[in-house]
Order: structure tokens, then C-alpha cells, then sequence
């Protein structure tokens, strides 16, 4: 058989990932790249949430007077790029309203071939924030998952004051899957974990435009 030469040319050719893009009509969902994170570390210190309030299982923005900050963004994305594989993966993208970062999208799996589950996570900068956004962005990753990655169910959860996040969920569809008890600034919290399945899913009026995935399914563990 003869072997054939990648092109030089081609950018992707060792990166697939780099290729994927997620379109919404308001928005463009790509994973992350080097420049797109830079501009993602300038929202995170634009501000995520209120202070006296903290949304994530991980407190990474109770760290963003400290000099590294920005820095430790970068590190995390990249951490997360480079453990990529068809047993474990996360793919945090970066979400795009005309052109301009505005936060992040997740979408996380272990042994997808198998288990054929998701979860997610995201944030958006303060300022874009009561937009509707949220609600779209989930529903991206979501559409990717169940109708061209074959997911049976997708997984997500938040602390119950997380007003914000509860309410994307239930309009995408989300049932209640119990609760966890997490320590948060030395307190005890209760985490709410959610699920969704294709059939719970209320799907948007909008069509979900996906291009530059037929490259990716190796890594990602799905079918062809």
C-alpha cells in the first residue's frame, strides 16, 4: 500500500482538534488555541462572578489578584489539551460572539466508547452574562454530543445557590440526579448534579451548524 505524505501545508495534520467548530446563532464555539487564550485570560480578570460568591467546585478565581493568575488559565487549558485521549478527555472551548472570547464551554468524558457520557462546565466574563448565552452554549456542546458524538446521557451539577446555572439547565432540559456535599471557602455546600438525556433534551429552534469533526472521532473515542 502506498504510504501518503502529509501535507506540509496542513496545520491539522497532527492537531484534529484545531479543525472543530461549533456554530449557534449568536455564536462560534472552537477548542481552545493560544491566542484565543490569552483573550480568555483578559475575561476571567474582567471578572466571572461577585466576589462574595463563588460558583466553581475548584475556587481557581479566588486567585485572580495573585501574578499568575492569567498565567495558571493557560496552564490549566494547555494541561488539559495535552492529556487528550480516547479514554479521558476535556475539551474546553472557547466561545466567540463576533469574533471576541467571552468565556468557555467544557465538555468532558472517560471512556466515552463505552460509557457514551458527557459533562460540562462553563463560564461567561460578568459582562455578557443575562444574555441567554449560557443557555446557548450549553446546547452547542449538548447537540455535538448527542447527535454527532452518539452520547446517551450528558451530566452536569451546581451548588445549589447557583441560580444562574440551574436555570440553563432546566431550559435545556436537565432532570434532578441528586445532591453532594462539597466543602467551599472552609464551609460546608450542597451540590445539585443534573441529567440529561436525548430525549429530555428541549431542543433550540436553531440548527447546530458542526464542521471539522470527522477528524477528531479517533481521539475523542467515538464511532466513525
Amino acid at each position: 500500500m502506498r504510504r501518503v505524505t502529509p501535507d506540509p501545508d496542513d496545520a491539522l495534520r497532527h492537531w484534529p482538534l484545531a479543525g472543530l467548530v461549533l456554530r449557534t446563532p449568536r455564536l462560534e464555539l472552537r477548542p481552545d488555541d493560544d491566542t484565543g487564550l490569552a483573550a480568555l485570560a483578559d475575561r476571567a480578570l474582567d471578572g466571572v462572578h461577585p466576589p462574595d460568591e463563588m460558583p466553581f467546585l475548584h475556587p481557581w478565581t479566588d486567585g485572580a489578584g495573585s501574578p499568575g493568575f492569567a498565567r495558571g488559565i493557560l496552564q490549566f487549558c494547555w494541561r488539559c489539551r495535552a492529556e487528550v485521549d480516547p479514554a479521558r478527555w476535556t475539551v474546553n472551548f472557547l466561545v466567540r460572539e463576533g469574533g471576541r472570547v467571552l468565556g468557555t464551554q467544557s465538555l468532558m468524558a472517560d471512556d466515552f466508547a463505552v460509557v457514551r457520557e458527557v459533562r460540562t462546565g462553563s463560564w461567561l466574563t460578568r459582562r455578557a452574562q443575562g444574555r441567554g448565552l449560557g443557555t446557548e452554549m450549553r446546547h452547542a456542546v449538548v447537540g455535538l454530543a448527542f447527535d454527532h458524538l452518539g452520547a446517551t446521557a450528558a451530566r452536569t451539577g451546581a451548588f445549589a445557590d447557583n441560580v444562574a446555572s440551574h436555570r440553563v439547565s432546566e431550559h435545556v432540559g436537565y432532570a434532578p440526579d441528586g445532591t453532594e456535599q462539597h466543602a467551599r471557602r472552609g464551609r460546608p455546600a450542597v451540590v445539585h448534579r443534573m441529567l440529561l438525556t436525548p430525549d429530555t433534551w428541549r431542543r433550540p429552534a436553531w440548527p447546530l451548524d458542526v464542521t471539522g469533526l470527522d477528524p477528531c472521532r479517533e481521539v475523542l473515542g467515538a464511532p466513525t
